[in-house]
């Protein structure tokens, strides 16, 4: 019985996809030169627009500052400033210092956080609601950090 069905459903599914075949076909004869050239010309801006679409216009670079960094890394402090320190959640990460590190590595590796590149829950959630220009702002402030600065001496 229930191969009966199978087959019965199988009979009705060629029979559909028959119909619809004969109507483009048809459709085909119907269309007249003219449209048929509109209907490439569509097909190739179509596909020009999803070969274009995947490039967008680089925003010019962001310039940073250290002195807005300075009121930006309130929330880093709690962690980057503490010699040796070392965050248990979710695994046991060692946290670095950030004091003299490349303002761009710094800035990259917020961006990484906040696309999702780099999977540390913690600083994913803080580097979501940094801006381009946030994020420039603090790589400047903890590239300009030394062991001697007198803002934070940790760094």
């Amino acid at each position: 019985m229930v191969i009966l069905g199978l087959e019965m459903g199988k009979q009705w599914l060629i029979g559909r996809l028959s119909a619809i075949l004969s109507r483009i076909d048809l459709i085909k004869l119907l269309m007249t030169d003219s449209m048929k050239k509109l209907s490439t010309l569509i097909r190739l801006l179509v596909c020009a627009g999803i070969a274009f679409a995947g490039f967008t216009v680089q925003a010019q670079d962001v310039k940073g500052s250290a002195a807005a960094g300075n009121a930006k890394v309130w929330l880093c402090v709690g962690c980057h400033s503490i010699p040796d320190y070392r965050a248990d959640y979710p695994l046991v990460y060692r946290v670095p210092m950030l004091g003299g590190q490349n303002a761009a590595y710094i800035a990259s590796s917020l961006a990484e956080y906040k696309k999702g590149n780099r999977k540390h829950p913690t600083m994913r959630s803080i580097a979501a609601s940094l801006s381009d220009q946030d994020m420039a702002d603090i790589g400047e402030y903890y590239a300009a950090q030394t062991a001697s600065s007198p803002n934070n001496p940790l760094k």
